[in-house]
């Protein structure tokens, strides 16, 4: 059995948390609901909303973020976009 690792697992749940912020934020400037992207997209509004919880908790496919992404007219990237901060 292998354990999980600390970092990992933090590392995990910040990627998943800004994945969430940044659909989120892209949805607002496109104006659309999560009703709305969800139906673009396919998915169910329940599951939207779990996606764009601020904990970060769902995972999601690669295919949905792709899904997501062209109903957003954003790339890939620009969703999984982490800004990196200058180390002192």
């Amino acid at each position: 059995m292998v354990k999980n690792d600390p970092k990992k697992e933090k590392d995990k749940k910040l990627l998943k948390s800004k994945i969430s912020y940044n659909i989120k934020k892209y949805r607002k400037i496109r104006n659309y609901t999560q009703e709305e992207l969800s139906e673009i997209v396919d998915i169910s509004h329940d599951f939207m909303r779990r996606i764009e919880s601020s904990d970060g908790k769902n995972g999601l496919s690669i295919f949905t973020l792709y899904k997501i992404a062209l109903a957003l007219n954003v790339s890939i990237d620009k969703l999984v976009e982490l800004e990196l901060r200058d180390e002192p």
